[in-house]
């Protein structure tokens, strides 16, 4: 059989580190990208015995993101997963600025399916394109106060994977938005009932069990949908 090739796109810290490392040590060869070298993504890679490997990447930056693709040229991934996101406070929506509302906005819901767009060339025939969404994405979940600019990226985020599954609806390819609950992350706070050493493997667990099923869901780390 031969080796699992996945690319977790934002794997320097959190939800995306630990991701990275899971994959590694079940046996898939990883490339995880970073905006900064060093930290515990580069222990873990010295310490991988080669299955997993850095590429530097800012995930807005078009250029950037032309230039991975090339270096990536020739390989064949069977996971193609975009974890990166970020939450600028507890703001309501007219206190929010226009700047930051477009940063959230850009680094959440455009730049992910930018890398998709960019990447999905490289994803194996019957390969998984997935992304890190939440149950805060979830408008019909929708039902208490707070982080509405968080939430609205999310939203939008799913919006926009939906239109990508649409137009490549005949690809064959596994295409997956990820719930992987409340976790202890700098954007999910100390305060959250879940650390990504626990939710993490449950979502790989969910990964590995959808590959091969093509069409988009929308699942949390046990697998059950996540409503829209």
């Amino acid at each position: 059989m031969c080796e699992r090739l996945a690319l977790v796109i934002g794997a320097s810290r959190g939800l995306g580190l630990v991701l990275a490392d899971e994959l590694a040590g079940r046996g898939w060869r990883v490339i995880a990208t970073t905006r900064r070298n060093g930290g515990e993504l580069q222990a873990n890679a010295e310490a991988s015995d080669g299955r997993l490997r850095i590429e530097s990447l800012e995930m807005t930056s078009p250029e950037q993101l032309a230039a991975l693709r090339e270096r990536l040229a020739g390989h064949q991934l069977d996971l193609l997963f975009v974890n990166a996101a970020i939450d600028r406070g507890d703001l309501p929506i007219d206190a929010v600025p226009t700047e930051m509302f477009t940063e959230v906005m850009i680094t959440n819901a455009l730049s992910p399916l930018r890398v998709l767009e960019a990447l999905r060339g490289l994803v194996a025939p019957g390969g998984t394109v997935a992304v890190m969404s939440s149950e805060q994405g979830s408008i019909s979940r929708n039902t208490e106060g707070g982080y509405e600019l968080y939430k609205a990226s999310k939203a939008a985020l799913n919006q926009l994977m939906r239109s990508y599954a649409t137009r490549y609806a005949d690809d064959g390819r596994t295409k997956l938005l990820i719930d992987p609950g409340h976790n202890q992350t700098r954007l999910g706070g100390p305060d959250a009932p879940l650390t990504p050493r626990e939710s993490i493997p449950a979502v790989v667990d969910v990964l590995e069990a959808q590959a091969g099923a093509p069409g988009l869901r929308f699942l949390d780390r046990h697998g059950e949908t996540v409503p829209w």
